[in-house]
């Protein structure tokens, strides 16, 4: 894997998705070469005909993102491919009618992109049938053999399992001797028994790399045989800092104060603070003068339907625990907790309202919170806040929960994007995994990232509740 700004890429997706965009490119260039006669020296000086054909690219692969062909699980069933291929093509040839329309100078010529479709469809099915089979067949991986024989080892394998992107082809575990039982937990997977030839074994798989995922290291950890192996050149791996690699979430229940300690990240700068308020407050002045007569005619819905106020306005811890009152549009019933009580919210929750419904759906009671963001009280990413009734039940049973107010709550955030909505304590425990994750890493990238995502999230009418 390959690290860049703060953020963990798969090599092997990395280079699908640069591959992916230059089949695009060529694509489209050939069927330009074909329009014009065959005649490379008339095509290539077309007025600015090299960032048009860039356009197509970059339209083509956002209109894929959308239709969720670069997520990390890869689609099986060939059928499914075909129809997300053909609907991505659709909504890419719509978007470039638009631009075409609004402005005429960026097309590159007359029925270019419908030629260049026959090339599309034939390069991005081989392409993705060709990188499905090297995948399976795992022929760029490094071999890897984890040391380890309880929750995090198989928590390890379980995700790398799910992900055929990575770049480790992991198929031996290596547990202490008077462990026999640890043959039925690894299933498929060869288990070897004792730490005393740890290196003659690894040498002897061919093996590149060594995970160590102990649940406890004190009295097991063998420090001579993982330093021969380091000498040797064998990358030695600490089990949690892998396990953050590939999921993008801190596993909370298995590290210490000290390996956060002792972690690279957390790294809070004046510039990035800097940057991220001055987007922030010039995002959401522009949001709410731009939104202003759609955000007048959702008040007019929410004030038609049902008595109460427009806006819900409740208490929620900031940053630094400072208390604050957030903005959203109200969607549940007047006085929804007046009998109940603080609770969260369910599925199918009869409190919310018909316009609740829809509002809550694309998340469009969110936009309020950008006075939030205006006044500093949030920012447009961070993790969501929560109340201060539920923080202290939480506080004592789930680790590293107070961690969460070193940054400011967003109105969209890295939790949010990757894991549905939650209404319990596992899933709040589940979510500050993806908290964490977010302040140890926090860049403008991974924000940027985030807003894609919660983009992609608005338009499909997913994870709302």
């Amino acid at each position: 894997m390959i690290r860049l700004f703060h953020q963990y890429f798969s090599l092997t997706s990395f280079a699908f998705v640069l591959g992916e965009g230059l089949l695009i490119y060529w694509a489209v260039f050939w069927a330009a070469y074909f329009i014009f006669s065959m005649d490379l020296e008339l095509l290539s000086i077309q007025p600015m005909v090299w960032l048009k054909i860039l356009l197509i690219t970059i339209i083509t692969q956002l209109s894929l993102y959308f239709n969720d062909l670069y997520e990390k699980k890869s689609i099986d069933n060939y059928i499914d491919l075909f129809t997300r291929l053909i609907q991505s093509i659709g909504i890419t040839s719509i978007v470039l009618a638009i631009i075409y329309f609004l402005f005429p100078s960026t097309m590159i010529g007359r029925w270019i992109f419908f030629i260049s479709i026959i090339f599309l469809l034939l390069l991005l099915v081989s392409w993705r049938l060709l990188y499905s089979l090297v995948m399976r067949r795992k022929f760029f991986a490094e071999k890897t053999i984890i040391l380890g024989f309880g929750e995090l080892a198989r928590d390890i394998l379980h995700e790398a399992d799910s992900r055929r992107d990575l770049s480790y082809d992991i198929d031996s575990v290596i547990a202490p001797e008077g462990n026999n039982d640890t043959q039925d937990q690894f299933k498929g997977i060869s288990v070897h028994y004792g730490f005393d030839n740890i290196c003659d074994l690894v040498e002897a798989e061919n093996a590149k790399n060594v995970i160590v995922a102990l649940d406890e290291k004190r009295g097991l950890l063998p420090y001579e045989e993982l330093l021969k192996c380091k000498v040797r050149g064998i990358n030695i791996i600490d089990g949690e800092g892998f396990y953050e690699r590939i999921t993008g979430k801190l596993l909370v229940e298995r590290i210490n104060p000290s390996w956060l300690i002792f972690s690279d990240g957390f790294v809070k700068s004046k510039t990035t603070r800097l940057v991220k308020r001055a987007v922030g407050f010039t995002g959401a002045f522009l949001g709410l003068i731009i939104l202003l007569p759609f955000i007048a005619l959702v008040a007019l819905a929410i004030k038609l339907e049902t008595r109460g106020p427009i806006f819900f306005i409740q208490e929620r811890v900031g940053e630094n625990r400072e208390i604050f009152n957030l903005l959203k549009f109200r969607s549940m019933k007047a006085d929804a907790e007046e009998s109940s009580g603080p609770v969260w919210a369910s599925d199918d929750d009869p409190r919310i309202t018909r316009v609740g419904k829809i509002i809550r759906k694309l998340r469009i009671d969110e936009l309020p919170q950008m006075w939030n963001v205006l006044k500093g009280e949030m920012s447009f990413v961070g993790p969501r806040p929560e109340r201060e009734y539920f923080i202290q039940e939480l506080e004592k049973k789930v680790p590293f929960y107070r961690e969460r107010f070193t940054v400011k709550p967003g109105i969209t955030g890295y939790a949010q994007v990757l894991y549905p909505y939650g209404a319990s304590e596992k899933d709040a425990l589940e979510k500050l995994k993806y908290d964490l994750y977010y302040i140890k890493n926090m860049s403008l990238v991974l924000d940027l990232m985030v807003i894609f995502k919660t983009i992609k999230i608005v338009l499909l009418g997913r994870g709302a509740r």
